[in-house]
């Protein structure tokens, strides 16, 4: 037997909820834009083979790579309830790069607890996998948020709730929107991405932040398309991050002017979002951005809707 599961990216904070909102991708061309893991009976007790595209940005040493993290911890959540895990090759298929501000490491972490709790039958439920999952993408990230890991698992965009036992819910999105996403080539840490917000803000910005969320999450449920793009704005980290991303500036100058109705860093960058009402102007802006905002071979853009179903498992 073995399990394939499919994570797709995704966007942190979506400019107005920092730390508290994400955002699933699905590109509208059928593509997949996210990690695969592959869970199969194995001879040995783990083994981790990995491939994609970006296979050789990973760990040499298979010990240092997250997925590992995942199976590690897995099996001691596994024990503490007298469970024993199966003999199993796992198989990363990494189609993100690290570092992009799409949700990498939680896109692993997510396919991966996903698929080793489908293998097993399920032992651990929704909340509880996702705590895990939580746990794991912290150790990359410094701290735990589930902004990129509650929309890559559950799909939509994924308020972060964190009370009476509720990991997140889901908010409704708008069908006529289309995000184009484009990551540059180039990287920047979550670590230095954090480390250049400021301690403390000024009380103006901090009621700017409420208003913003709270209108956007109105906006949202009463179906104001209008009105929730109004207020996709960052005052929280996008004053400050805009400095790590070359060109940033100048694209947002472009991208408004153009038919864009709204513009953000994606996650901590440096990828970003775009968001039109149209295919045609998403075409135009995706055009634009790979001549001018990607800056080398590596970057990509893809034009895309919110995935409503994020993590896909399937058993053979």
């Amino acid at each position: 037997m073995r399990v394939i599961s499919s994570a797709p990216a995704s966007i942190g904070n979506v400019s107005v909820g920092f730390d508290i909102l994400g955002a699933a991708l699905s590109p509208v061309d059928g593509s997949s834009l996210g990690d695969r893991v592959i869970v199969e009976d194995g001879d040995s007790e783990f083994e981790l083979k990995c491939g994609g595209r970006f296979a050789d940005k990973l760990p040499q040493d298979y010990r240092k790579n997250i997925v590992y993290d995942c199976y590690v911890d897995f099996k001691k959540s596994m024990e503490a309830r007298s469970l024993k895990v199966k003999n199993l090759v796992m198989t990363l298929e990494k189609n993100l790069p690290v570092g992009t501000g799409l949700g990498s490491s939680a896109c692993s972490v997510v396919a991966a607890l996903d698929a080793l709790n489908e293998f097993h039958g399920n032992p651990f439920s929704e909340k509880e996998i996702m705590e895990l999952m939580g746990k794991e993408e912290g150790k990359i990230s410094g701290s735990v948020h589930y902004d990129n890991v509650a929309p890559c698992y559950l799909g939509g965009i994924q308020l972060m709730i964190g009370e009476n036992g509720i990991i997140s819910d889901r908010i409704p999105d708008f069908d006529s929107w289309y995000w184009v996403s484009c990551y540059p080539g180039t990287t920047v840490s979550t670590a230095e991405a954090r480390a250049i917000l400021p301690k403390q803000y000024d009380r103006h910005d901090c009621i700017d932040f409420g208003r913003q969320l709270a209108t956007f999450i109105h906006a949202s449920h009463t179906g104001n398309s209008t009105l929730a793009a109004a207020v996709l704005k960052d005052v929280i980290a996008e004053p400050y991050r805009r400095k790590l991303i070359a060109n940033f500036s100048e694209t947002r100058e472009y991208v408004m002017k153009n038919g864009a109705i709204a513009m953000g860093i994606s996650g901590s960058g440096p990828s970003i979002f775009v968001v039109t009402e149209s295919m045609e102007t998403a075409e135009k802006i995706q055009e634009w951005l790979l001549k001018n905002f990607v800056q080398n071979e590596l970057g990509f853009s893809n034009i895309c809707k919110i995935d409503r179903n994020g993590t896909l498992s399937v058993k053979e």
